[in-house]
């Protein structure tokens, strides 16, 4: 850490100032560019094999541009995401040593690959066993569904975003043993509970089925495993960086 970089609070408030600004100007672009955009990626996601055999209704008259500000929102959001992280990066980088600030540079595109990743997962392979029971169990009822635009686009972002979040779980855990905040031991004394709070998590984002709850729950599982193989590599990292500062 460079001592010539100490600020300080009024300066650590403006410099967070301008890294928010940046990052309000850069979402506002993202929205306007993810107008062009909302539209046909609703139409593409009407059109897959989850949705085409049903019937998109309207129950209001603001559902259609409801619909649409949310997919633009959301679309902004995750352009958006690289350049919040790098700004957060930047203001944390200045109490960071260097070997630290290049290796923490690098978690921003793993952040984001892993985030469309996990909202890929949930969409290709959770969500079309969500929508067959769902069909199934209206079938066996004889209900005859009655399906609103908005709120299947809601049920579809319920399901897909927080895996989005919960597949930042390897980042976050390496951001944090980086920072000395947890260690890997910590998080293998925790295990039971950590199972346990993930297992109640699979269980709100699914419906009432062993198949699919087994299909959020074995890959959450797997996650924390890896964050603690992860953090194993990054104590050590740090352990070595602190030794080579000293």
């Amino acid at each position: 850490m460079d001592s010539h970089k100490d600020m300080t609070m009024f300066e650590h408030i403006g410099e967070l100032r301008k890294r928010l600004v940046i990052s309000v100007v850069f979402f506002f672009i993202a929205v306007i560019l993810s107008f062009f955009v909302a539209e046909p990626l609703i139409v593409f996601l009407q059109n897959a094999d989850e949705a085409k055999e049903l019937t998109m209704n309207a129950f209001r008259l603001t559902d259609p541009i409801k619909v649409y500000m949310q997919f633009a929102f959301i679309i902004a959001f995750v352009l958006t995401s690289p350049v919040i992280l790098y700004q957060l990066w930047s203001f944390i980088s200045p109490g960071l040593y260097e070997k630290e600030r290049k290796v923490t540079l690098s978690y921003i595109p793993i952040s984001v690959l892993l985030f469309i990743g996990g909202i890929a997962f949930s969409y290709f392979i959770l969500f079309p066993f969500v929508i067959d029971f769902m069909t199934r169990i209206s079938d066996r009822l004889n209900i005859n569904q009655v399906i609103g635009i908005n709120e299947y686009f809601q049920f579809l972002f319920q399901l897909t975003l927080p895996f989005g979040f919960l597949f930042q779980l390897p980042v976050v855990i390496m951001f944090l043993t980086r920072l000395g905040l947890v260690t890997p031991m910590f998080l293998s004394q925790v295990r039971k509970y950590a199972y346990f709070v993930l297992i109640v998590i699979a269980a709100f984002i699914t419906p009432p089925e062993l198949l699919s709850h087994l299909m959020v729950t074995v890959p959450l599982l797997l996650l924390y495993e890896v964050s603690i193989i992860i953090s194993r590599f990054s104590y050590k990292k740090a352990q070595e960086s602190m030794e080579s500062y000293d």
